[in-house]
């Protein structure tokens, strides 16, 4: 499993790119410190967050089927980025 800090290095080189959510929504991404900024969310989706669905994946693989089994704030786009990654391999 990637470490998260690995994986926060790789993000900051995707910065600005059009990434897509399971439903198809197009959304591109900021990262300050340990903070991402999704254009499509007024939050922020902390380095923390990325940890615990890190953990969960690594954990319960075969219960991550989607978004939502990751259980995190901003999910559908914390999936994305992960399934974008090869952290995740969606099954078909």
């Amino acid at each position: 499993m990637i470490a998260v800090e690995v994986l926060w290095e790789r993000l900051a080189g995707h910065q600005g790119e059009i990434f897509y959510t399971a439903k198809k929504l197009p959304f591109t991404f900021t990262i300050r410190g340990r903070e991402m900024f999704v254009d499509r969310r007024q939050k922020s989706i902390t380095q923390a967050t990325f940890q615990k669905a890190l953990q969960k994946i690594e954990a319960e693989p075969e219960k991550v089927t989607g978004p939502k089994s990751l259980g995190v704030f901003g999910a559908p786009y914390v999936y994305a980025i992960l399934v974008r990654m090869e952290v995740i391999r969606p099954k078909p």
